[in-house]
């Protein structure tokens, strides 16, 4: 496999640079979904995988996740190469968990640059699971980059309930996917599927990039 993915329409309107979470790759049935659907709407997709995950399709040992300095730094130079096209389309940043917590911590000095328009988490990483204490908000108190935080209602890395009392900067739009887990799969009493939260996921991001 190449060492990204781009889905790109006909006419592209917008770009999403799109980064996968800790224990899936770039082409799991998450991203792929987002991915198609997104490139549907106009938008034009890159995917990409950190070094541990791209390691883990070589050297058959299923590597942890790199440090988040080492994650910044393969986000960056994706930046950097994608921006280096400058074609005039607007460039979001953003990923699913993990991706999206890396891409956070970036976005606020691109976006200072003029470098990158927003920023798109899906699946927010608030807290590592069980340990509800152990925040990763503090750089999202004072965040002006415009944001955007799909998150499942019931996510156990950060539930409806938890969420509303962190005080989030006014710049970051949250929409709650109703009884949905990290990945947006909701029970089944509840009467949605996973795909149709994952749709309600494409539409949100869509309208969030104005295509």
């Amino acid at each position: 496999m190449s060492e990204s993915l781009i889905d790109s329409p006909a006419e592209p309107r917008v770009r999403f640079l799109f980064a996968h979470g800790a224990g899936a790759p770039m082409d799991s049935d998450f991203m792929q979904a987002i991915a198609s659907g997104l490139c549907e709407c106009g938008v034009e997709v890159v995917r990409f995988e950190f070094p541990y995950m791209a390691q883990r399709r070589t050297g058959g040992s299923k590597r942890p996740p790199n440090r988040m300095p080492e994650l910044l730094e393969c986000f960056r130079e994706q930046i950097d190469r994608i921006s280096e096209k400058d074609d005039g389309l607007p460039l979001y940043i953003g990923g699913k968990s993990m991706g999206g917590r890396a891409a956070s911590l970036l976005a606020q000095e691109y976006c200072d640059r003029g470098v990158v328009a927003g920023l798109v988490c899906l699946g927010y990483p608030f807290h590592p699971r069980g340990k509800p204490d152990k925040l990763r908000t503090e750089h999202l108190l004072e965040l002006s980059c415009p944001t955007l935080i799909v998150q499942g209602s019931r996510d156990p890395l950060g539930n409806v309930e938890e969420v509303e009392g962190y005080g989030l900067s006014d710049s970051i739009r949250l929409l709650w996917l109703e009884d949905g887990d990290h990945d947006f799969k909701p029970r089944r009493v509840c009467g949605f599927t996973r795909e149709q939260h994952w749709q309600a996921a494409v539409a949100a991001v869509a309208r969030f990039l104005r295509v």
